[in-house]
């Protein structure tokens, strides 16, 4: 997945200590002031106070920064987590929200645990297209609100006339400024330069504009702890049990997703397990402290690795910085024009969209290209969670038709007068009616050999069909000898065990239908 050129990679510069960590707190400044409205819409989304996200942004932020799988990625609230929470808060309240994201953050360390996170190398790549494209349609149609008012009457209104221009103007400007400021200025993020220019402009000449005060003020303190106030009972566990594991699950393959994605474009690697835990122990703590829960935010990732930010110090910068604006900072914040951060967030658009995905669509296979549109629309109409799974089931059925039809069989007669059938390709669930429609017991003489040695018995339904081949023989009176089956299939085969010649110098050796422990699966 190739980066697009209108939002250039900054590359940390060797100059020093003071000038790696300089890149890496403006990086960490730039995804603050992207973050506050953010995490006030999605606090809107989720129909919390304003502060809920924003605490749910710093805590999740600054833990994830510290003891996540993938240093430089951001997290904090996101809308993929919001849309769900709407629900839960309407009907029981927000104190049931934080008992929520308290047993969310406790799945979530149990998926790190069990080392589950690495079962996101089953994503296919067309599934990651089409994530990354239906997220920055998602991101760039979440920013189309900002060009709305609210009238006398209280109703949301589009933009005409004179504001219309103005705004539209303004985020033109963001654009431009953080696509030619790389070439121009290497020592500010360009972002954070874009946000600054047109803040000043916006400030200087008084421009009459929707700031980021217009939105909510983000004025507080710092979080209290407390435990939810919620009934612990029964009852209450089955309320926000489903909502725990569904907002557990979103989370997670945001997360994982979003890890690979930087990963890929830093060309380095991540921990998935060690990011699952990172994000559970972080749940919790927001939990007590009055935040809405988050994950992995896509867009502030890539603002941060595209700023130059590659170490936890960006991250953790953005936290604190966060948070500085929530105590000390809020009447200077609050002066930002939106559409400054629109612009900013409209750049992440063109960089995180696949634009390579539209010129192989025709090149690639057709169900490739399914799975890639498929997804994107999926993310873009339901959720991140609903599209990765619809993802993955599609391209499992289409390997597995794929697979069932490579299966194939040649026969000859050996010197013993033997019919000797020689199975070639994998057998399992979807090839063993194949499997079984290649013999003919009724018209086969009475001594038959069938040899595995260029096939591979995939799964239990594999040794099944092989069971019934030999008891459709059986019932003929006719001996079939299985030739050239591994060990462990010999053990599980019951009925057939006694059929099977072994050869040790020639039998294959693969696994199936066992048990391997983690370690042995990473091998």
């Amino acid at each position: 997945m190739k980066t697009a050129p209108d939002l250039p990679i900054i590359e940390p510069k060797s100059s020093g200590i003071i000038g790696l960590y300089r890149t890496e707190i403006l990086s960490g400044l730039t995804v603050a002031l992207a973050l506050v409205p953010e995490a006030v819409a999605f606090s809107f989304v989720a129909g919390v106070h304003p502060l809920v996200g924003l605490y749910a942004a710093f805590i999740v932020g600054l833990i994830t920064a510290a003891f996540g799988g993938r240093p430089g990625m951001i997290s904090g609230a996101t809308g993929a987590l919001a849309v769900v929470m709407v629900a839960l808060v309407a009907t029981h309240g927000v104190e049931y929200l934080f008992a929520t994201v308290v047993l969310m953050g406790i799945f979530q360390i149990l998926a790190g645990v069990f080392k589950l996170g690495k079962f996101i190398r089953m994503v296919p790549h067309p599934v990651m297209l089409g994530f990354v494209n239906g997220l920055a349609i998602v991101i760039f149609l979440a920013q189309l609100g900002q060009f709305k008012f609210e009238d006398t009457l209280g109703n949301q209104t589009w933009m005409t006339g004179l504001p219309l221009f103005l705004t539209l103007g303004l985020v033109i400007l963001t654009m431009l400024i953080i696509w030619s400021a790389p070439k121009l200025i290497k020592s500010v993020p360009a972002p954070l330069l874009g946000i600054l220019i047109v803040s000043l402009i916006v400030i200087f000449f008084n421009v009459d504009v929707p700031r980021v005060g217009d939105l909510a003020s983000i004025k507080g303190g710092l979080p209290d702890f407390s435990i939810p106030a919620v009934p612990f009972t029964f009852d209450t566990l089955m309320i926000i049990l489903p909502y725990s594991f569904i907002l557990a699950a979103i989370g997670l393959i945001e997360s994982l997703l979003t890890l690979n994605l930087v990963c890929e474009m830093t060309e380095s690697h991540g921990g998935a397990s060690r990011e699952c835990a990172a994000q559970g122990v972080a749940n919790v703590v927001t939990g007590f402290f009055g935040g809405m829960g988050g994950c992995a935010m896509i867009g502030q990732s890539m603002i941060n690795v595209k700023s130059g930010g590659r170490t936890r110090v960006s991250g953790i910068s953005a936290a604190l910085f966060l948070l500085a604006f929530i105590l000390w900072a809020s009447n200077l914040i609050e002066q930002i024009p939106v559409a400054a951060l629109v612009g900013v967030m409209f750049m992440v658009v063109i960089g995180t969209f696949a634009w390579s995905s539209l010129t192989i669509l025709h090149r690639v296979p057709r169900h490739d290209a399914f799975v890639i549109i498929l997804v994107t629309i999926v993310t873009v109409y339901s959720d991140l969670a609903v599209a990765v799974v619809v993802g993955v089931i599609v391209s499992a059925l289409v390997f597995a038709w794929r697979a069932s039809k490579r299966v194939s069989v040649s026969t000859e007669t050996n010197k013993k007068g033997q019919k000797v059938y020689m199975i070639s390709g994998p057998l399992f669930f979807g090839s063993t009616a194949n499997f079984q429609d290649m013999f003919n017991p009724k018209d086969d003489p009475d001594d038959v050999v069938v040899d595995f040695l260029n096939s591979r018995v995939w799964d239990h339904s594999g040794l099944q069909a092989i069971e019934s081949l030999t008891d459709r023989y059986n019932r003929r009176s006719k001996k079939v000898h299985l030739r050239h089956l591994s060990p462990d299939c010999v053990t599980l085969l019951h009925k057939a065990g006694n059929l099977v010649e072994l050869m040790p110098a020639e039998d294959p050796d693969y696994g199936v239908a066992v048990d391997y422990s983690i370690e042995e699966f990473d091998k």
